[in-house]
């Protein structure tokens, strides 16, 4: 990831689009998001929006940024409740998600497999009656005695920690997931969906609570942080605010599964159709993007040469004064208590308005 400094001089220095294509501020609220999306709708929008499979130097299975909560005070107090939500990665979104209480969200990766990592967590939130069951599915371990509402994410993931993996429950689960998705959703999953869902449930079987960040091929490359870490981590204040640090957090992300707003989408940032379809679609619903969590994308996208192409897309969003863009930064790392060399990432909320009318302006 790189500096705001450099991000702020390639905004600038970079990109050049008419005026027209400023963000145009929204000066009130006036989401009408729609109660729910039908089943045909949902796979409508995921499956329309959505660009060819791409590829990164990783799955992603679980997210790299041990500092992730750190922002989630500040984004609560800056972003208004009952917009739109998007984001990029993994599981870090439910997190921001449960923070936002945004009325829909679009989660917009690169890749197939993590469309096919948000339909397996659809699916589990759906079936999942608390946090408790929630982990028991998702690493396919009995649920240890005990657990219960008032249960912290620490006293869950420890219970967890002694929990054996369960071959039968794997194979009872994942035929629950598949059978939800294509019989009960009746989902038409294209070819390589269901060998995407296998893979990624058979590894949170494998690698349990235990499970981190890896490079293709298996690197490690640093001493990321395991599942269990960042459900368990603290914001600044030591305050937890994962998506299972309480029911409250998880039944509202329950929620917007249960009635199918949260959709994923496969899109490059810096493609062609992904980000601005999920931005029309907003507008035309008179929705209001509250928070884009980009994690360090801005990176691959300089490096890519797609920089203007994601600026001029990520300008058609409908923002206004409140709307904020959650950025990953690489910088110095040492406040894990475990010594944690990886993962050294910083975060920031910047003004969506603001970065991309810097943008326009030359």
């Amino acid at each position: 990831m790189f500096s705001r400094r450099l991000a702020l001089a390639l905004l600038i220095g970079f990109v050049t689009f008419a005026a027209s294509d400023v963000p145009r501020a929204v000066s009130a609220p006036t989401t009408v998001a729609p109660a729910r999306l039908t089943d045909a709708e949902f796979w409508r929008l995921a499956s329309g929006f959505s660009e060819p499979d791409g590829t990164f130097h990783s799955e992603n299975l679980v997210s790299n940024e041990a500092r992730f909560q750190s922002i989630v005070p500040s984004l609560m107090a800056t972003t208004a409740p009952g917009r739109a939500y998007v984001g990029v990665g993994s599981e870090q979104n439910y997190t921001y998600i449960a923070a936002v209480r945004p009325a829909m969200a679009f989660i917009v990766d690169i890749r197939r497999g993590n469309f096919d990592l948000h339909l397996t967590y659809k699916t589990l939130f759906e079936i999942s009656a608390d946090r408790a069951e929630f982990v028991s599915r998702l690493f396919s371990r009995p649920r240890p005695p005990g657990l219960g509402p008032s249960s912290t994410a620490t006293e869950i993931f420890e219970a967890y920690s002694h929990a054996a993996p369960s071959p039968s429950l794997y194979d009872q689960n994942l035929r629950a997931i598949l059978a939800r998705l294509t019989k009960t959703h009746k989902f038409e999953l294209v070819d390589g969906d269901r060998a995407g869902i296998d893979y990624v449930y058979g590894s949170w079987f494998a690698g349990g609570p235990g499970i981190y960040y890896q490079l293709n091929g298996g690197g490690r490359g640093g001493q990321f942080p395991t599942y269990a870490d960042l459900m368990t981590a603290t914001d600044d204040q030591g305050v937890n605010r994962s998506y299972l640090a309480s029911e409250e957090n998880f039944r509202f992300v329950k929620d917007l599964h249960t009635r199918n707003l949260i959709v994923p989408v496969v899109g490059n940032f810096g493609g062609p159709k992904a980000l601005r379809a999920v931005a029309a679609y907003l507008r035309q619903q008179g929705m209001v993007v509250s928070a884009f969590y980009a994690s360090n994308v801005e990176q691959y996208l300089q490096r890519d040469g797609l920089w203007s192409t994601f600026c001029a897309s990520a300008a058609t969003m409908p923002v206004d004064a409140k709307s904020v863009l959650i950025r990953s930064t690489r910088g110095g790392f040492n406040g894990f208590s475990r010594g944690m060399s990886g993962g050294g990432f910083s975060l920031e909320l910047v003004s969506i308005a603001r970065e991309m009318t810097a943008c326009a302006a030359r």
